[in-house]
């Protein structure tokens, strides 16, 4: 157990969660690799896959493993976006993004059963598939994106929102809904149980990808997903922000990244205290 607590891990998350000890974990909170968006230059990487049940199943491996390092009153938060089913020829030369990832926002999409244009509906094909494998989905949190990117399509209305999904491992589990009550509309002093619309702006750091895990999106799950002194846990690291929020909220924190490079920024900042 103290070889987990605030320490993250290099390698594949479907690997390293096998090494963790049962039902340890107070919450889980990640915002895995999207389908055929970006491409990290790692062979082991999820997210580039040649199908998307495929894909599906990797994710759903990982998630498997949280299942069962979380504790019985545990709960998982997933941040997942949607794209859309593309046909014809895969970009070449795809756009380079921080860190060496390379963008794939041309990537061939093809899915069976979906014509190009279909929105693939991503999100709700996972937590669909995660109720069979038995966690129990509690809420749909829409995250609306105060700044979201600019797209060219004008026949349709510009995505402005992505899923959280709050998971639960049984009926009655942690969740302290006092500690992220928000103000009513127009009263100063009364609050209210937290809606399920959440308006957060993207985030960005210079040294890693240019849409990392918003703060403001994750202190809320930490806050009433765990207890004070709790492991919080995020499978795929990034450049750390979910450690970095947990740190500065008092909780523990641990984690995987497969990518060094990122691993490096995530203890540059933790050790500096760095909270953007």
């Amino acid at each position: 157990m103290m070889e987990i607590i605030n320490n993250i891990f290099v390698g594949d998350s479907r690997e390293v969660l096998k090494t963790f000890p049962d039902a340890v974990v107070n919450t889980t909170i990640t915002s895995p690799p999207y389908y055929n968006l970006r491409d990290y230059g790692n062979e082991n990487q999820i997210g580039l896959e040649d199908s998307l049940e495929d894909y599906l199943e990797q994710l759903c491996l990982v998630f498997d493993e949280v299942y069962r390092v979380t504790k019985d009153d545990g709960t998982f938060w997933l941040n997942i976006g949607d794209c859309y089913a593309r046909g014809g020829e895969i970009n070449s030369d795809g756009r380079r993004g921080f860190s060496g990832a390379k963008g794939l926002g041309y990537k061939n999409k093809k899915v069976d059963g979906l014509t190009p244009k279909d929105l693939i509906g991503v999100p709700w094909r996972l937590a669909f598939e995660l109720q069979k494998r038995g966690w129990i989905l509690r809420s749909d949190i829409i995250w609306s994106k105060l700044n979201p990117m600019p797209e060219s399509c004008t026949d349709r209305p510009t995505m402005s929102h992505e899923y959280l999904f709050l998971f639960a491992k049984n009926q009655k589990y942690y969740y302290d809904h006092e500690s992220i009550m928000e103000k009513t509309v127009g009263t100063e002093y009364t609050k209210r149980n937290k809606r399920d619309v959440w308006s957060v702006k993207v985030a960005s750091y210079p040294e890693a990808h240019c849409a990392t895990f918003p703060i403001e999106l994750i202190s809320p799950c930490i806050k009433s997903g765990s207890p004070e002194g709790g492991l919080v846990l995020d499978p795929f690291m990034g450049s750390g922000t979910v450690a970095q929020t947990a740190k500065q909220l008092s909780r523990n924190y641990t984690g995987c990244e497969l990518n060094p490079d990122y691993h490096k920024i995530i203890n540059n900042r933790l050790r500096q205290g760095e909270l953007f």
